[in-house]
């Protein structure tokens, strides 16, 4: 098996099988919707943060494989991390989208690392994780005021 057709089965098994996928049912959670009008993708992110950790992370959404199974890596990935790593792992994903080779502790989001490739696709993989982002700009925002 070719390295190509790994990935594009870790790709896939995300795509079909989603982490994380649903919403909370309670209040207590961050909240971030956004949409590439590009070409239609849409997430809902919600994210439990206690004392700076990144305790639970959901996602609904409608897109291409890309896309949601970004959202699905990303929301395993960062469940327990601070926030700043949170926020360290959405820059190496971001260089991984420039095609350089950062390691990630989750693996399957190195299997997105072809979509460098095809610049009209970056927005797709990125989404989740500009939302990953704007959640934590704004958990932080409420700390501090």
């Amino acid at each position: 098996m070719q390295l190509d057709d790994l990935y594009r089965r870790v790709i896939m098994d995300h795509y079909k099988n989603p982490r994380n996928r649903g919403q909370f049912a309670d209040a207590e959670s961050v909240t971030i919707d956004l949409n590439n009008p590009t070409c239609g993708d849409k997430i809902s992110l919600q994210m439990k943060v206690k004392d700076g950790v990144v305790d639970a992370a959901k996602f609904v959404g409608e897109g291409c494989s890309i896309s949601l199974s970004s959202a699905s890596m990303m929301t395993d990935a960062v469940k327990g991390k601070s926030l700043d790593e949170a926020l360290q792992m959405a820059e190496s994903f971001s260089g991984l989208m420039k095609g350089e080779h950062p390691e990630f502790e989750y693996e399957d989001i190195e299997a997105l690392s072809g979509v460098s490739k095809f610049p009209a696709r970056i927005k797709c993989a990125t989404l989740a994780w500009n939302a990953l982002r704007k959640g934590i700009e704004q958990v932080k925002s409420q700390e501090q005021a």
